[in-house]
């Protein structure tokens, strides 16, 4: 591998444990500036303070989320776009290159695909595209890998996840991103079908802490790299006191029960 590419996954990456926590916060695009990503400083401060290892965002918002204080925290430049106001909001477009990464001072760079979409083959050309380019540079890909589309009855379907993590692994991502399919067993499955790592989507907000911290113990006993969650982190009353719950089930081997314990600990005071 690349020397600039390992020293980048080392930054978004625990060393010691070759795990992850991500907090994307690229949905001012696609939703709007929903709560949670209208002060990104503050957000990005709270993630960072309960340990997260990397925020993900467009290139426009590294100049209003650079803190120059506090505990560090790794940069992933996004480069995939669409909005909900489309038609075809499943239709990601590049808008960003991985020059734009460079510039920026990014630890790596990201593209969402979403299979089975009338525009699948723009998204994989995209993909490919930047996956070459990316490891030119020696910038590391990360990329989410969905399935949506007339043909998928269900993007939960064990079945469907491993195809989707695999085709990121067979076009040159280094890291991918896709749904959990529900349980250890069969997302054991995803993770032994790709051997670059595999991360967790956080999906849409859930109704109570216990079901993500839940599904982010049972993902990493089932062989998983750790969590790219969005709204579930940014959007909870408290996102430093979440992180912290997450970043001991991810990094220290903590159970559900003692993540949770840390969390009503920390709510009582």
């Amino acid at each position: 591998m690349h020397l600039g590419k390992s020293v980048r996954l080392e930054r978004i990456f625990n060393r010691n444990t070759r795990r992850t926590i991500i907090v994307p916060l690229d949905h001012g695009v696609s939703v709007g500036p929903i709560h949670g990503v209208v002060d990104l400083r503050d957000t990005v401060d709270k993630v960072a303070e309960g340990g997260a290892n990397a925020v993900l965002m467009h290139k426009g918002l590294p100049r209003r989320t650079h803190r120059g204080h506090g505990r560090d925290i790794g940069l992933i430049i996004h480069l995939s776009a669409s909005t909900d106001l489309s038609p075809f909001p499943n239709a990601k477009t590049l808008v960003g290159d991985v020059e734009d990464a460079i510039r920026l001072g990014a630890d790596a760079v990201s593209v969402h695909i979403n299979l089975g979409d009338e525009t699948e083959r723009n998204m994989l050309g995209e993909l490919g595209q930047i996956t070459s380019r990316a490891d030119h540079w020696g910038m590391p890909v990360l990329a989410m890998v969905y399935a949506r589309g007339p043909k998928i009855k269900n993007g939960f379907d064990p079945e469907v996840v491993k195809h989707c993590a695999r085709l990121g692994e067979e076009l040159g991502a280094d890291v991918v991103k896709v749904p959990y399919t529900g349980d250890k067993d069969t997302f054991s499955r995803v993770v032994e079908g790709c051997e670059i790592p595999v991360v967790i989507a956080g999906g849409p907000k859930m109704d109570n802490l216990q079901e993500i911290v839940e599904m982010a113990y049972d993902s990493i006993q089932a062989g998983g790299a750790g969590l790219s969650v969005g709204r579930n982190i940014f959007q909870a009353d408290n996102p430093s006191r979440l992180v912290r719950a997450l970043h001991g089930i991810v990094h220290e081997g903590w159970n559900v029960e003692k993540a949770m314990g840390v969390l009503e600990e920390l709510e009582v005071k």
